[in-house]
């Protein structure tokens, strides 16, 4: 069944051993879960003295393919990125190509069902409890099913072919800005496109909205295509991530989970004129720098770990969420107690806003070995210019 990777963060919060869920869970040749090598990419080269380039200023390391500009005033944090105009993100994203074509048939039941999850690797980072931006973690949540038809949600599940199999999490349809009405936006989970610090972008990306929605393939039954993806199955055209993910992600939950956010323009690979928002019958708006303290947030998503098997979309209503840093200069994320395990990475965290509609504010990135809590990012301003970028790119 498909699954995605738990990868450990060392963390003893008031409950249990926080855990990233922060990979794919590849499917090997003997079928057993293992962790998969992350795909080769290009390493941070030393800084140029023109710009443009990467290197260390400040203490802080910069990623390559940075605008000139803004290694010309010295940045000393990621925080320059609040900065950056629709040029920068469209220089940043010709540096990170993502190369995604449509394979015809490629995806079918047996390849949907036969991820393993991987085994979690060794801790490597602590929350930044002394720095008063990390609360005790909330009572767990117990998880109950979303009401069948899932037609009638915004949610499904992603697909992708990583280095050494493939893996899948949960996700969300949203509104574009530049197309109301007809959006083919999907958000997820930035470790759900890419596997961070080295990597690049996975193969194969698609979404499946309304996924096993009419059930025919719970309690282990096989099922048809035409029943695990009713509203077809949409590829990925354009993929932009937060640069910090891009840059310092990796298998262990740690500061680049606070930027771990993903935003996906796709296509019907059946090409039917409708939109994916037309074809679902809707889709959320993301609001962004909701009031954390205002909120009462709802996590979805298609957990597999047992008790679960990744064919039911699972709900956690958490309530007023928590706060997890590992780097205090960079926004706390959301935490709320859920019981959720594997899959549910990626998948969509809804809040009323004050005029009563449900919008998404974050998505799962991390939760506890245990399977007490969840986390996800903070939406704010690089979350925003990120969702700007691809709803305006040609």
């Amino acid at each position: 069944m498909p699954a995605i990777h738990r990868s450990a963060a060392a963390a003893v919060l008031a409950a249990g051993t926080l855990f990233a869920v922060t990979a794919c869970g590849p499917d090997g040749p003997s079928g057993e879960g293992t962790a998969a090598p992350p795909p080769s990419g290009g390493a941070t080269a030393s800084a140029s003295a023109a710009g443009g380039g990467s290197g260390v200023i400040g203490g802080i390391t910069l990623p390559s393919g940075l605008p000139t500009g803004l290694l010309d005033g010295l940045p000393k944090s990621w925080d320059d990125l609040t900065k950056w105009k629709f040029e920068d993100w469209d220089n940043w994203a010709s540096k990170h190509v993502f190369n995604n074509p449509i394979v015809k048939d490629f995806w079918n039941p047996d390849k949907m069902g036969d991820s393993k999850p991987a085994d979690p690797a060794p801790p490597t980072a602590k929350p930044a409890d002394d720095a008063g931006v990390t609360d005790p973690e909330p009572p767990v949540v117990k998880a109950v099913t979303v009401p069948r038809p899932y037609t009638k949600q915004p949610s499904g599940k992603v697909f992708f072919s990583a280095e050494g199999g493939r893996g899948n999490c949960s996700a969300t349809v949203i509104q574009d800005p530049a197309h109301p009405g007809k959006s083919n936006l999907v958000w997820t989970a930035g470790h759900c496109v890419h596997p961070g610090k080295g990597g690049s972008y996975f193969k194969d990306l698609v979404f499946v909205p309304a996924y096993n929605n009419s059930g025919a393939s719970s309690g282990g039954k096989k099922a048809p295509l035409a029943e695990l993806a009713p509203l077809g199955t949409w590829w990925a055209k354009d993929v932009v991530t937060s640069p910090q993910w891009l840059v310092e992600g990796g298998g262990t939950g740690d500061a680049a989970n606070q930027y771990d956010f993903a935003i996906m323009r796709v296509s019907n690979q059946t090409d039917s004129g409708k939109s994916l928002e037309e074809t679902v019958g809707g889709a959320v708006p993301v609001w962004f720098d909701a009031p954390r303290d205002k909120i009462a947030v709802t996590a979805v998503g298609y957990p597999l770990y047992k008790p679960f098997d990744g064919q039911e979309l699972y709900k956690c209503e958490g309530g007023k969420p928590t706060r997890l840093s590992f780097d205090p200069k960079r926004p706390s994320m959301l935490t709320i107690g859920c019981n959720m395990t594997q899959g549910s990475s990626g998948g969509g965290w809804f809040a009323p806003m004050p005029d009563g509609k449900l919008a998404l504010v974050s998505n799962t990135s991390i939760g506890t070995q245990e399977h007490t809590s969840l986390s996800g990012p903070y939406l704010e301003t690089v979350a925003k210019q990120a969702l700007d970028w691809i709803s305006k790119k040609k």
